[in-house]
């Protein structure tokens, strides 16, 4: 439809058409090639502006030829010359005509009268071919133009592509697993994958206080609480940054926060801090994490179990009753440096409300 258009467009309508998309599209892509540093883009913009330079001298050559006066063609110049020198041999010329005349008009009395010839028929005037509108051709081609315009231009930003990254650099693994009995079996128990979408937020770098930081690494699991038989539901999701890991944990048993903060003051915790979140039942603690090597070149074979980095957990209560359960949040790195208490409660209030809502 595109290549119709173009061949029956009027020159004045078309080459300017030409040439407004081909300067507004090579100029876009070559900024986009200039802030993206993609020099296939560039090569593309430089194909769109010579086009239109090529588009910009037609026209300029078109309105030249048209502005030229055309040549007049003379035809009169020979009779006038030759008007003298017959002058001289009019009277034998008229005396000729005269006897040719004599003979014609006895030769014509000689002939019989041919009959008059009927009278001809009326022609019907021609009906003047119609020519397409000029104007009704512009619209529909600045119509067809600015609809492609508008697609590839904003196309991208409207319709997500496929393959398409999240905003947060990864993606949160589907869980095809069937989850254990332990959550049929527990009223309101969630699995992994709600516990990772919750996590897995777009601004939860700017929660940890790193925004320029993408999410290297996400993942969900439906596991249950050890030495337990695999009787209490523990799903829990992780997502890693190049400074933090954050892990949050459900765990559905009938331990109290009272209960757990007693257990702490009788392990010897001494840097928990009792508090409320939501309005729930809360305590800070912090703990080694756990560092476990497998060697993969002798059957995957597991090595001893070491002393990982110092971690910082916000334990919540599922409830603000503090019936039983809780919601683990942790958050370590690498180097052994720990953030702000108030950015793992900054944390809380953001997934918790997503994972249980606002009532808990």
């Amino acid at each position: 439809m595109l290549g119709l258009l173009l061949r029956i467009l009027p020159f004045w309508v078309r080459e300017p058409l030409l040439i407004v998309v081909g300067a507004v599209f090579g100029v876009r892509i070559a900024y986009l090639a200039v802030h993206d540093e993609e020099p296939v883009a560039a090569g593309i913009a430089l194909v769109f502006l010579v086009f239109t330079a090529v588009r910009v001298r037609t026209v300029v050559r078109a309105l030249r030829a048209r502005r030229k006066p055309e040549p007049v063609d003379g035809g009169g110049g020979g009779d006038s010359a030759g008007g003298g020198g017959s002058a001289g041999g009019g009277d034998r010329t008229d005396r000729a005509d005269g006897r040719d005349g004599v003979a014609a008009s006895a030769a014509h009395q000689s002939e019989p009268q041919a009959a008059p010839a009927p009278p001809a028929a009326p022609v019907a005037p021609a009906v003047p071919e119609k020519e397409p509108n000029a104007w009704g051709q512009a619209v529909a081609a600045v119509a067809v133009f600015a609809a492609i315009g508008f697609a590839l231009w904003f196309g991208p930003r409207i319709l997500p592509s496929e393959d398409a990254a999240p905003a947060n650099g990864v993606s949160c693994p589907d869980l095809e697993e069937e989850p254990p009995s332990a959550y049929r079996d527990t009223p309101g128990a969630v699995t992994g994958d709600v516990l990772c979408r919750a996590l897995n937020r777009p601004d939860l770098a700017g929660l940890l206080g790193t925004p320029g930081e993408t999410a290297t690494a996400a993942s969900g699991d439906n596991g249950t609480a050890p030495l337990t038989d695999g009787k209490v539901a523990q799903p829990e999701a992780e997502v890693t940054f190049d400074t933090y890991t954050v892990n949050v944990s459900a765990t559905y048993n009938d331990l109290t926060i009272a209960q757990y903060v007693k257990l702490l003051e009788t392990g010897g915790q001494r840097d928990h801090q009792p508090l409320s979140v939501l309005g729930r039942p809360a305590v800070f603690s912090s703990d080694h994490t756990m560092r476990i090597s497998i060697d993969l070149a002798n059957g995957a074979s597991g090595g001893p179990v070491e002393q990982g980095p110092l971690a910082r957990t916000l334990t919540v209560a599922l409830d603000r009753e503090d019936r039983g359960g809780s919601y683990d949040i942790t958050v370590w790195s690498e180097s052994g440096g720990l953030p702000e208490d108030g950015v793992l409660l900054g944390i809380a209030e953001e997934v918790l409300p997503a994972v249980a809502g606002p009532a808990g």
